[in-house]
């Protein structure tokens, strides 16, 4: 895929977003129970793939800061990379309620996938990490996501502008 300077600056400020809220809230950003309010970006891929590589770059950015070193900068951000995709062809897709389903790559996958991966390194309980993770993305992703996703809907000028990439 050849991304032309408008689509690399805009995967750039995605990303720098995505890293900049991470890394101001990193207080509550990383660990079992994490609130990254960043997550709410995550709907985004429903306008356009570009923001997918945003995405993906930003929470690499933000792993680097990570206490779970190395393998969450790859696992972590990995998650961010299949979850933005699946939302991309969600938001693609025909389904009837695609604005409610567009957060759940991201809340389940990184309940899943960051679970076990705190299940693994620091010996959190399985379940019980699935659940604190999924219960951050939860709000972050789904809940703060569709908020901005209604306001991205009610003005017209920014939903074309997000859609044109």
């Amino acid at each position: 895929m050849k991304l032309s300077i408008k689509q690399l600056s805009i995967s750039a400020m995605i990303a720098a977003m995505y890293t900049t809220l991470t890394i101001i809230f990193s207080f509550m950003s990383y660990g079992d129970v994490q609130y990254r309010l960043a997550e709410a970006l995550t709907i985004l891929p429903v306008y356009s793939p570009i923001y997918i590589l945003g995405l993906f770059i930003g929470c690499i950015l933000s792993n680097l800061q990570s206490p779970l070193g190395p393998i969450d900068i790859v696992i972590g951000s990995l998650t961010t990379l299949v979850a933005a995709t699946m939302t991309y062809f969600i938001g693609k897709s025909k389904l009837k309620y695609k604005t409610f389903l567009a957060p759940l790559p991201a809340v389940v996958l990184n309940a899943l996938v960051i679970g076990i991966e705190l299940h693994i390194l620091v010996d959190a309980p399985l379940a019980l990490g699935m659940l604190q993770v999924g219960w951050g993305q939860f709000v972050c992703a789904y809940v703060l996501g569709l908020l901005l996703m209604k306001y991205i809907e009610g003005k017209k000028s920014l939903k074309k502008l997000l859609s044109e990439n």
